[in-house]
């Protein structure tokens, strides 16, 4: 990460709030800031018992601690440390409309715990790995593959991320696309020329 921050490349961490809080790791929030890396974390919902329910015990304290550490690093109010938050609903649905919900994340956070992030992404889930496996043992494959596609608007094709971006996950091993990622080094090495930066 540093040799690309220091070739000026931007950099996005998909973080998980909760290992900030992880023993060994009490130090990565303040290397993410003083690397200037973009984070982008996934937060589920804006309230406990939704969270909790989805995550596990703990999980919404842990998160808004972390969120409120990232702020006081300047995240969330520096134009050079963006904060973004990601929100994806919790079965075979679609989400509700970006806008509206960003508001309400900003004003509950807000008020509650004086959390200050830079955007909320508002996505589908994939009906890829463990969810995939779900609707498929429930028989929604097909009825959640019919809502994707009838939901499918063209002039988003542009702003897809797997465009530009290039994912890397903690072996080093390099994905065209941050979906791709999910399937494991198992699909990196399917690909013609798996590559992955620990040995380059």
């Amino acid at each position: 990460m540093r040799v690309a921050r220091a070739r000026a490349v931007h950099v996005m961490d998909r973080c998980n709030l909760t290992i900030l809080d992880e023993p060994g790791q009490q130090g990565l929030a303040q290397f993410l800031a003083e690397q200037q890396v973009e984070i982008i974390a996934s937060l589920p919902c804006y309230l406990e018992e939704n969270v909790d329910r989805q995550r596990g015990a703990g999980v919404f304290a842990k998160s808004v601690r972390a969120l409120q550490r990232l702020n006081a690093l300047g995240y969330g109010n520096d134009e050079n440390l963006p904060l973004s938050l990601v929100y994806n609903p919790q079965g075979a649905s679609l989400p509700p409309a970006q806008a509206k919900l960003e508001a309400d994340y900003r004003r509950l956070l807000g008020e509650r715990f004086g959390i200050r992030f830079t955007r909320l992404y508002v996505l589908a889930n994939m009906p890829i790995a463990r969810f995939g496996s779900t609707l498929i043992s429930k028989g929604e494959f097909r009825d959640y593959m019919a809502l994707l596609r009838g939901a499918h608007r063209s002039e988003n094709v542009d702003h897809v991320m797997c465009r530009s971006l290039l994912s890397v996950d903690w072996q080093g091993f390099l994905y065209d696309c941050d979906f791709n990622q999910m399937l494991g080094p198992a699909f990196a090495r399917r690909r013609s020329r798996p590559r992955s930066i620990a040995s380059d």
